[in-house]
């Protein structure tokens, strides 16, 4: 056994027997490697045939996204305006609902002092007030005179014309403006009795 040859022979052998077993082993896997880069050929030509109108679509949905934002931008500017005009609207409506309220209130008044006026009776005896408001003062001194007896006072020493009632300036003419304003009076009087 100490022949080299054999030993060169046995390791020989060894070695084609190791070369054998490893060729046995790597044949499934190299089918498996020729198989995948198969599937990956055929995934690169689907991406190359699907990937650039994927990315147009993408590309256009991006626009389209960008388009839409900005109508709704527009939309609440829009929106903010119609606001504004509605807030506008509502504070027009509020003040013309005050004037219509004043106005009404006006109305209404004025109808209830119309109705009362209407409405009033004249008073039964006594003076009438109402007349002696529309006298001027010169009527309506007069009528304070001669209701207390003032006129008189002129009289003096004129007796017999004082009882008739008549004051010396009467007489004379002086006080013709005043028996004329008592007059007025006495027909204003009797007319709204």
């Amino acid at each position: 056994m100490s022949d080299p040859i054999f030993w060169l022979g046995l390791s020989i052998l060894l070695v084609a027997v190791s070369l054998t077993a490893v060729l046995v082993t790597l044949i499934p896997a190299v089918q498996a490697l020729a198989r995948a880069a198969r599937s990956v050929e055929k995934l690169a030509d689907t991406l190359s045939r699907e990937f650039p109108p994927t990315l147009e679509a993408i590309r256009l949905t991006g626009l389209e996204i960008s388009e839409l934002t900005d109508d709704v931008s527009d939309g609440v500017q829009s929106a903010g305006e119609v606001v504004k005009q509605v807030d506008r609207s509502i504070g027009t409506a509020k003040k013309q609902a005050q004037n219509v309220q004043v106005t009404t209130r006006s109305v209404v008044s004025g109808v209830k002092a119309a109705w009362k006026s209407l409405t009033r009776k004249p008073p039964i005896s006594g003076t009438n007030r109402r007349s002696s408001d529309r006298l001027s003062q010169s009527q309506r001194g007069a009528i304070s005179l001669r209701d207390s007896g003032l006129d008189d006072r002129y009289s003096g020493g004129y007796a017999a014309s004082a009882g008739k009632g008549e004051s010396p300036r009467l007489r004379n003419g002086e006080g013709s403006g005043l028996q004329a304003d008592a007059e007025d009076f006495e027909q204003v009087r009797s007319n709204d009795t």
